[in-house]
C-alpha cells in the first residue's frame, strides 16, 4: 500500500506540472507531440523525416529524451532547428518537471510545432503526461503483431500510430489485418499510418495531417 500511495503522488505531482507545462506552450501557439515508441522503432528517423518535410513552412523545436546519450540529438540538431537534450541516468521516461527545465532552455518565439521524443519505452512513457497536445505511439513492423494488444495502454492514450518500417513487412511476420482488428479495439477514431522512412512511404501524407492539426490549433488559440 505505501508503494501504491508513493507512486499515486508522484502521478500526481506530474500531472499538475504538465497542466502548467501546457498552459505554457498553449499560450504561445504551440502544437505539442509526445513522440513514443519501443527502442529501435525508428522514431528518430522518422523525426528527421518529418522535421525535413515540415521545417520550410513551420517553425520546429525538439526536446529529446535519452537514457545517457545525446546521439539522437545530434542527429536532430543537424537539420538546422532548436534541441534540447534530456538524460534521464537510468529513468525509463520523461517526467513534466524534466520538460519545464527543456522549456526555460528554448526560445519559443515563433515556435509553432514542439516535439517531445520520449525515451524507448511502452510501458512507462504512457502514463506520465509531459504538457502534450497529444501522444504518437512509433510501431515497427519488426517488432511483432501483438504490441497493441501486449500494451494496450500507451496505444488507448495515442492520436495516432505509426505503422513503421512498411519497407520490410514482406520480410516480418507482421498481419495488417491482425493490426487493424486489434487497434480498432482499443479506440475506433486512432489514426493510423503506414510508413517507411526508405523511399519516404507515407511520410507526406503523415506531414500534411500534422500540419492540418497545427492549423487547427493555431485557430482554436486566437478564438480563445
Amino acid at each position: 500500500m505505501k508503494d501504491f500511495n508513493i507512486m499515486r503522488d508522484l502521478l500526481e505531482d506530474n500531472k499538475r506540472l504538465a497542466e502548467a507545462n501546457h498552459e505554457i506552450l498553449l499560450s504561445k501557439g504551440i502544437f505539442t507531440i509526445n513522440l513514443l515508441g519501443s527502442p529501435g522503432a525508428g522514431k528518430t528517423t522518422l523525426l528527421e523525416m518529418l522535421i525535413r518535410e515540415l521545417k520550410d513552412e513551420i517553425g520546429i523545436a525538439v526536446i529529446e529524451g535519452d537514457l545517457y546519450t545525446s546521439n539522437d540529438a545530434d542527429r536532430i540538431e543537424k537539420e538546422n532547428i532548436q534541441v534540447v537534450q534530456l538524460n534521464t541516468k537510468g529513468v525509463c521516461h520523461l517526467e513534466a518537471n524534466m520538460v519545464k527545465e527543456a522549456l526555460a532552455e528554448l526560445d519559443l518565439k515563433d515556435i509553432d510545432l514542439l516535439v517531445i521524443e520520449n525515451v524507448g519505452n511502452l510501458v512507462c512513457t504512457a502514463s506520465f503526461d509531459l504538457g502534450e497536445d497529444i501522444k504518437i505511439t512509433v510501431l515497427s513492423v519488426t517488432e511483432g503483431t501483438d504490441k497493441p494488444i501486449k500494451y494496450p495502454l500507451i496505444f488507448q492514450k495515442s492520436k495516432i500510430v505509426v505503422v513503421n518500417k512498411m519497407d520490410l513487412l514482406a520480410h516480418t511476420d507482421f498481419s495488417l489485418d491482425k493490426f487493424y482488428q486489434d487497434i480498432r479495439t482499443l479506440g475506433e477514431d486512432i489514426k493510423v499510418f503506414e510508413v517507411s522512412c526508405i523511399g519516404n512511404q507515407g511520410i507526406e501524407e503523415f506531414a500534411s495531417y500534422l500540419k492540418k492539426l497545427i492549423k487547427e490549433n493555431k485557430l482554436a488559440g486566437e478564438k480563445n
